[in-house]
């Protein structure tokens, strides 16, 4: 487990111009609130709303670890085929750069579809497995937890498409305060030679 984690930090800190890093894992987003502990008068409970049919969504993301700048897709499922369109999307966000995504050893990031995306992408794309069951060493955890604090703790929205916008537009907010994204995950800017 030492090794894994040391072998991606170290391609993490040590890029060249022309590369970049990512870390990725899916999330859920589900119309059922998150019920966390909050502030009411004293004697009083706050009552939180629920859906009578919970709906649920996906969201699968990665996060540049040296800009903060994310890519979140919005799935009703989270197959290797949603997770090969992740990474379809960041060849496409960055045509001419070498990508390394370093994500779990989840079933879904390990099959054919992915390792077909893997070689379309003759050497431009290059995935590192943090070790299994180990969420702490993924910072991109940390981004879905202020995602939940934010969006959906004790919220509940008039529909799931309420909820997909407001999730969108924490995305989309963020990715125009990237300092916030990297103070979230804990990195800093990317100081290339």
């Amino acid at each position: 487990m030492h090794r894994q984690k040391k072998a991606v930090e170290e391609t993490r800190d040590q890029l060249k111009p022309g590369e970049v890093f990512y870390y990725a894992d899916e999330f859920n987003i589900s119309w059922l609130p998150t019920l966390r502990a909050m502030w009411s008068p004293v004697g009083q409970q706050v009552m939180v709303p629920t859906p009578a049919q919970p709906v649920r969504r996906y969201g699968i993301g990665a996060v540049d670890y040296h800009t903060g700048e994310t890519v979140v897709l919005t799935r009703t499922r989270k197959r290797r085929k949603e997770i090969a369109e992740l990474l379809q999307q960041l060849l496409e966000k960055h045509p001419h750069e070498r990508i390394y995504v370093a994500w779990d050893n989840a079933s879904t990031h390990q099959d054919e579809e992915i390792e077909a995306v893997v070689r379309g992408a003759a050497g431009r794309l290059v995935l590192l497995y943090l070790p299994t069951y180990s969420p702490w060493l993924n910072p991109i955890e940390m981004l879905w937890r202020h995602f939940r604090r934010e969006v959906t703790h004790c919220e509940l929205f008039e529909n799931i498409e309420a909820l997909l916008a407001a999730s969108q537009a924490f995305f989309e907010r963020y990715n125009h305060r990237l300092g916030g994204v990297r103070s979230i995950i804990g990195s800093h800017p990317a100081q290339l030679p």
